[in-house]
């Protein structure tokens, strides 16, 4: 398929002025197909040629202004459109389009509880075209006025009120201007659940083998929806733009959410069927605040091309949580941010895929589709809540509001939105963008303190990179009412780096903690006094942000191999047990045990590792006891089982259905279990198979395949490898599972012989499906566990030779990275 070159859109956007699309589908022609016809009005501003994107299973008639075209110049998916005189003309195609089974273009899916189905579209960058045909980029906005044919028994959602016509006709009401790749339907026997808020219809969409677990958080979407929807009109001039607000949850979604306008579509692990904590609850109500945001921010005012994707992400994302604290019961997600998406940004921004926020040049649409990373979202988020400190919350609101004013219903750049900015603020905000938004890499701070010759002390920041920033610095002493356990702040003073002078400070504090309260993006370091009050005190710090960027810094000097992977260890084992914040709990624990026991340690070390996360997790187990915190428990008790390396007492949690003192083994704990057994070879085929028969859901459906593909023995895998690689059967939810149950640290030896077979087969796989399984292949089939020189030397083999896509290539990149930054901490 050619992909889409900024120039390409460029050249088309100067020539064509798109007015209106008319799209009929048919979704009761079978399994396989659907019936697409598309009538497009549009004027040229020249006599020139162009072409319009389709991507069919059979293209049957085009015309051009009543004059039939040979559907035989289809060139992949490029139809031209020759000699076109200036002036109106109307287009006419007709064409049979493929369902897809890897959340692409139009994704069909079969429940297996019920036997029902269920389509939706995921029309993102090259998307529409798998649709309906389209002149495909974002910057031809144009009005869709769109109709639906679907079963009998089927509801038909879209960006606008749908109206039941009868005989399973379905209207929906035409869109305002927007970009092709915001065009949405989904269609199928939903349950639904609606209501109204300030005149506009809400809804909330499922399937219906999930309705009695949307019924029992309805209440609680619908508060958060409406808490931001209100909190958003506080905030913008611009009014919500679109005529309805539905919210469908939707099966096999690639993302986590898209903000298609009116009709956001969610993954359905976001329809709870087993217990969740409170943090989790909170993801879900990020997610839902960053689309809502994405109304004004994308869909409303929409990039020009595609190097502008930030003004999209980084906007929503730092939108979704700002507004989440203000409005709603979650009060402190950017604790969460920090712990749980700050590290995405640095990671990403240290490999050498790295970019700015703001590149100055996207190629082409597959480049682009690289980008949607940890810099456009978490760090773009970040220097958004930098510019915001440097700014001031008014001028910053200010700037937007007349964004909003000047390009709603179009599309807008970088340059454009520093304008806005700078129409309200005196500062120089050009500068700013340049230094924040147009450079790469993550800047180092490091505190120096000296004592002066009357006894007191200041402070000189030595600052790598080159960005500007504005930080708090925490001042900590120690509680001597406690003998030093519990660090009490002294004073936040806010400083400006680079430095024009060293900052007093008065006397020594116990802690000198760089950008507390998280409101920039750096690396922070720690002076030695400081390192033994965050070895000693850590938990008694008295806020979790605080102790957020603790835990970062931490991390970050495992990674840069500054700090002993065990020392990490060691001062989780000391703190965690006294932790009260459930993201800083869960998230210590996932690189504990993710990174530094399946990665940055050796097979050696491993053992002592899980030995020591298990009995930290025991102490959870143990402190939670009384029932009061059940959130926390939860955590415990999924890592505890994560960590097992013994089949008891687990076997017989499984056995029981019980943890003992709680909770009860709900699916997703029963699948971990079983997930984990499968692992230390401690089950069976036909136990997977009963297990299965207990629970024939969707999400039953992949813990069985990440189940047999973790079985230690060589004809699963086998099996599991020739259903990843060999056929295109599993849908990319499938491939997933069974790509998370393949390699196992404990099976090195068992696996060793499918790591060269990796890179072969990827590229093919790769190649015959597309993006969104090679990503799937470059993320969760990738040997990670395969930490060695040889490994390493096999992949920049297949990058220098075997010419794989884009986006397996960029996995392969960053994967490989990852592996060589693991390789130089075992080193270190």
């Amino acid at each position: 398929m050619s992909v889409l070159t900024r120039d390409e859109a460029q050249t088309r956007a100067q020539l064509l002025d798109v007015r209106h699309y008319t799209i009929e589908l048919d979704l009761t022609t079978g399994d396989d197909t659907f019936d697409s016809r598309t009538v497009i009005r549009f004027v040229s501003r020249a006599d020139a040629d162009t072409f319009v994107e389709v991507k069919p299973a059979e293209l049957r008639s085009v015309t051009l202004d009543g004059q039939p075209l040979d559907p035989e110049t289809l060139d992949e998916n490029r139809l031209p459109l020759k000699n076109l005189t200036a002036g109106e003309h109307e287009l006419r195609v007709e064409a049979s389009m493929r369902y897809s089974r890897t959340g692409e273009g139009m994704h069909r899916f079969t429940d297996p509880t019920d036997g029902e189905t269920y389509v939706y579209t995921q029309l993102f960058m090259n998307d529409v075209q798998r649709v309906f045909a389209a002149f495909d980029q974002p910057d031809l906005k144009a009005v869709f006025d769109l109709s639906v044919k679907a079963p009998e028994g089927w509801t038909v959602l879209a960006n606008g009120i749908t109206e039941h016509l009868g005989d399973g006709h379905w209207q929906a009401a035409p869109t305002p201007l927007i970009s092709t790749y915001l065009v949405a339907v989904a269609a199928g026997p939903w349950h639904s659940v609606t209501t109204e808020h300030r005149g506009l219809p809400f809804g909330i969409h499922c399937r219906r083998s999930l309705a009695e677990h949307l019924d029992a958080d309805a209440d609680e979407l619908f508060e958060i929806t409406r808490q931001c929807y209100d909190r958003y009109h506080e905030k913008f001039a611009e009014p919500y733009p679109f005529d309805s607000y539905d919210q469908a949850f939707v099966p096999e979604f690639n993302a986590g959410a898209m903000e298609n306008p009116g009709l956001v579509t969610f993954r359905d692990e976001f329809v709870y069927r087993s217990a969740v904590t409170d943090a989790e609850r909170q993801t879900r109500a990020m997610v839902i605040a960053h689309e809502m945001a994405h109304m004004w921010f994308g869909d409303l005012v929409t990039l020009r091309w595609w190097d502008d994707i930030w003004l999209n992400e980084s906007f929503a994302e730092y939108m979704g949580y700002q507004t989440l604290t203000e409005a709603t019961r979650f009060t402190d997600t950017w604790t969460d941010f920090g712990v749980m998406r700050k590290g995405w940004g640095y990671d990403a921004d240290q490999r050498p895929s790295t970019h700015p926020v703001a590149p100055d040049a996207v190629d082409d649409t597959a480049a682009a589709l690289l980008n949607f990373d940890g810099i456009s979202y978490a760090k773009g988020a970040s220097a958004l809540r930098q510019l915001v400190a440097w700014l001031g919350e008014k001028d910053f609101l200010a700037g937007i509001n007349t964004h909003f004013t000047r390009h709603k219903f179009a599309n807008a750049t970088l340059a454009d939105f520093i304008d806005s900015l700078a129409a309200n603020t005196e500062r120089d905000v050009h500068a700013w963008a340049d230094a924040w938004l147009r450079t790469t890499g993550v800047d180092t701070l490091t505190p120096h303190v000296s004592r002066t010759d009357d006894g007191t002390y200041t402070l000189q920041v030595e600052h790598t990179g080159s960005r500007p920033h504005r930080i708090a610095v925490g001042l900590y002493d120690q509680d001597v009412a406690d003998e030093g356990r519990h660090l009490l702040l002294r004073e936040r003073l806010d400083l400006d780096i680079p430095q024009t002078a060293p900052q007093p400070i008065g006397k020594r504090p116990a802690l000198l903690l760089l950008n507390d309260g998280d409101l920039s993006y750096a690396k922070v370091r720690f002076d030695p006094e400081s390192f033994e009050a965050v070895r000693t005190g850590l938990s008694g710090l008295p806020e979790p942000l605080t102790r957020a960027v603790v835990w970062n810094a931490l991390r970050d000097a495992v990674r840069d191999g500054e700090l002993p992977a065990t020392a990490y260890l060691e001062t989780a084992r000391a703190h965690l047990p006294h932790e009260t914040d459930l993201a800083l709990v869960q998230g210590v624990l996932a690189f504990a045990a993710t990174q530094i026991a399946d990665r940055y340690l050796t097979p050696e070390q491993r053992p002592a590792a899980l030995a020591t996360l298990s009995s930290l997790c025991r102490d959870l187990v143990r402190r939670t006891e009384d029932g009061d915190h059940p959130g926390l428990r939860l955590i415990a008790v999924r890592h505890l089982i994560d960590v097992a390396a013994h089949p008891e007492p687990i076997a017989s949690w499984l056995a029981e259905g019980t943890v003992p003192g709680g909770p009860e083994l709900d699916p997703e704990l029963r699948w971990r279990v079983l997930s984990r057994l499968a692992v230390l070879g401690a089950t069976d085929e036909a136990t997977i198979a009963a297990e299965l028969e207990r629970d024939p859901s969707a999400t039953g459906q992949e813990g069985a395949a990440r189940c047999r593909a973790a079985l230690p023995d060589e004809d699963a895998k086998a099996r599991a490898w020739a259903s990843m690689f060999a056929t295109d059967d599993l849908s990319n939810y499938l491939l997933t599972a069974t790509a998370q149950g393949f390699w196992q640290p404990e099976q090195a030896d068992l696996v060793r012989q499918y790591v060269p077979r990796f890179y072969e087969d990827a590229v093919a796989v790769a190649d015959r499906r597309g993006p969104a399984i090679a990503d799937v292949v470059g993320r969760w089939a990738f040997p990670v566990h395969a930490v060695e020189p040889e490994t390493l030397r096999l992949g920049e083999d297949c990058l220098r030779e075997a010419e794989p896509i884009p986006a397996l290539r960029r996995k392969l990149v960053d994967q490989l990275d990852d592996l060589g930054r693991a390789l130089r901490v075992r080193k270190a």
